[in-house]
């Protein structure tokens, strides 16, 4: 079992933001004199509805915001209905898929959820998307309804949700628990900022501190534990993954250093760990952020791996130890600007995605 430890910087916060640290699969690195231990499940959310998608529109369930489903599902698709109004408010609907321990996965494998008409056509920018990389950890992709911005589906009346899974040949066919979560976001106010920050610093922001607080993350975004600026110390199995939830503010960035320690190679691989550790990005909606986060954690156990702070509003990682490191040089980093912005902020959304 190897130790993680956190530093987060945020200023002056509202709102909340979450982050989730994951651990390779056995193989990779482990705990000296300690053997692989099955990793706690994914906790689902509470009240969470039943509900069964089919393969097309026709008799297609019927979803409502603020409300959390849960289905299975394999590869292809899934199609559920919606009833939105015309209040200028954007509309998320996640997807979180859970593949069963040992699945195998690739890059290819992934999850997409896009929102259409009753005429077949994708909103404009509805589609959200994400990937697994080496291990089979809890993902989440989101589409949305632009309810502002996109005059074809401002109207109000009846929409559907099309989530996709796809996967390569070889890979797990078996079906997987996926979450379905509804969330509206409403329209911008009177005096709240109507266009993003023109430019962003692009420093390394000061860490808080030094001594860690113990603090154990959740399982999922369900249970994320909150974390504030300072600095955290947590324990991450082979193939587990930590969620955490970070307040932040408008016109606030994240910064992020996940250091691994106490674990011990089993296998040489040039002398470094490449993805030993991975941290991925999420909205407040479940929206992974793809460009804002990449999967290139260049770190052997000790070394760490650093990202500015840059997002207004709230936001979600997810950190990863995976199973499949690849060489790069002893003890370096792969520091990475997070450019993603408000879901609120208009004609920002594309890294939020």
């Amino acid at each position: 079992m190897g130790r993680v430890r956190t530093r987060v910087r945020t200023g002056a916060v509202a709102g909340a933001a979450a982050l989730a640290v994951a651990a390779g699969l056995p193989g990779a690195a482990r705990a000296e004199g300690t053997a692989p231990q099955p990793v706690p499940t994914y906790r689902a959310a509470d009240g969470a509805k039943a509900v069964a998608g089919k393969p097309s529109t026709a008799d297609a369930p019927l979803l409502e915001a603020g409300s959390v489903y849960q289905d299975e599902i394999s590869p292809g698709e899934r199609v559920y209905r919606l009833v939105l109004e015309k209040d200028r408010s954007n509309v998320y609907v996640s997807a979180v898929v859970r593949p069963g321990p040992g699945a195998k996965v690739t890059g290819s494998d992934g999850i997409e959820v896009e929102l259409m008409t009753t005429a077949g056509r994708s909103c404009p920018g509805s589609t959200g998307r994400a990937s697994f990389g080496y291990d089979p950890v809890p993902i989440s992709a989101a589409g949305v309804r632009w309810g502002a911005e996109d005059a074809d589906c401002a109207p109000g009346g009846v929409y559907y949700v099309k989530v996709t899974r796809t996967s390569a040949k070889g890979s797990d066919q078996s079906p997987w628990p996926v979450e379905l979560k509804v969330q509206r976001e409403p329209g911008r106010g009177a005096g709240v900022p109507t266009t993003a920050p023109s430019s962003w610093a692009s420093g390394a922001p000061t860490l808080p501190g030094t001594e860690a607080v113990a603090r154990t993350g959740g399982t999922g975004f369900n249970d994320a534990r909150a974390l504030g600026s300072g600095v955290w110390r947590d324990e991450l199995r082979p193939g587990q993954t930590r969620f955490y939830r970070v307040p932040l503010d408008w016109g606030q960035q994240l910064g992020l250093s996940a250091e691994l320690a106490a674990a011990k190679l089993t296998k040489q691989y040039g002398g470094s760990v490449s993805n030993g550790l991975t941290v991925s990005l999420y909205s407040p909606y479940r929206a992974w952020s793809p460009t804002t986060m990449p999967p290139t954690t260049a770190s052997r156990p000790g070394s760490r791996w650093r990202r500015p702070r840059r997002s207004p509003t709230r936001t979600a990682s997810r950190a990863t130890r995976t199973s499949s490191p690849r060489g790069s040089p002893a003890g370096t980093t792969s520091p990475s600007p997070w450019a993603g912005r408000s879901p609120t902020s208009p004609r920002t959304r594309r890294p939020c995605r």
